[in-house]
């Protein structure tokens, strides 16, 4: 799948601490989304750890972005969300993740592939500071 609620939660994350003057603890940010504060927290560390989090410690600690909006890509938040690259279907990526191992006879690979690279793309070029230009112009 492409886009889980973890990939949601983390762009909504991301959406609120680009305006917040000071870093966000998890509680807060778990609150003002209505997001579980254990699955957030998680999500949260995967950002940090991809480095698009910074972390804080102490009384006012919290997660803040460590990046600028037009430097965070969606292919790498979804990725460090996830996981893994996030496919179209599950043997997009590779032929190597075939489920049945049968790859090599698929006469839908290659137009899978093609449209896991094109996505791969969007996604790469696709930053926070378009997700929140779009959300602006509503």
């Amino acid at each position: 799948m492409l886009i889980t609620r973890a990939s949601e939660y983390a762009i909504l994350s991301l959406i609120v601490l680009s305006s917040a003057q000071e870093p966000m603890d998890s509680e807060s940010l778990s609150r003002e989304l209505f997001i579980s504060k254990s699955f957030l927290a998680k999500i949260l560390q995967s950002l940090a750890k991809a480095q698009i989090l910074k972390s804080y410690k102490g009384a006012k600690g919290g997660f803040a972005l460590n990046k600028q909006i037009h430097e965070i890509d969606m292919l790498t938040v979804l990725t460090s969300v996830e996981g893994k690259t996030p496919a179209v279907f599950e043997c997009s990526p590779s032929e190597k993740d075939c489920p049945s191992d049968r790859a090599d006879i698929c006469s839908i690979w290659p137009f899978l592939n093609k449209l896991q690279i094109k996505i791969d793309h969007f996604l790469k070029d696709l930053t926070l500071a378009d997700i929140l230009n779009d959300e602006d112009e509503k």
